[in-house]
């Protein structure tokens, strides 16, 4: 895990607080993702779920649309399909 955001999780992993600097947002983001299969679809309701369990300060949203528009995550245009984006790397791989 990168030292980076070692800062923002709980002693469970999870993202306790929101960094306020673009620089570990991504980190977050390369964190969070590798809670999502490669090669797996989702749905709204299961992205929403895997997020809201791995954070405590309640605003999966953010999350959600942050690694959207970074494109951590893609998703079908009406948002019934989420998928992990292949060319962004994870921090463990």
């Amino acid at each position: 895990m990168s030292q980076g955001i070692e800062r923002f999780l709980d002693e469970e992993g999870k993202l306790k607080q929101w960094p306020a600097k673009q620089a570990p947002r991504e980190e977050v983001y390369a964190y969070l993702v590798e809670k999502f299969e490669l090669g797996r679809d989702y749905t709204e309701h299961e992205v929403n779920a895997i997020l809201a369990s791995w954070h405590t300060f309640g605003d999966l949203f953010i999350l959600r649309r942050g690694m959207i528009e970074s494109e951590w995550l893609l998703r079908m245009r009406d948002g019934s399909r989420y998928w992990r984006n292949p060319e962004k790397k994870g921090e463990a791989e």
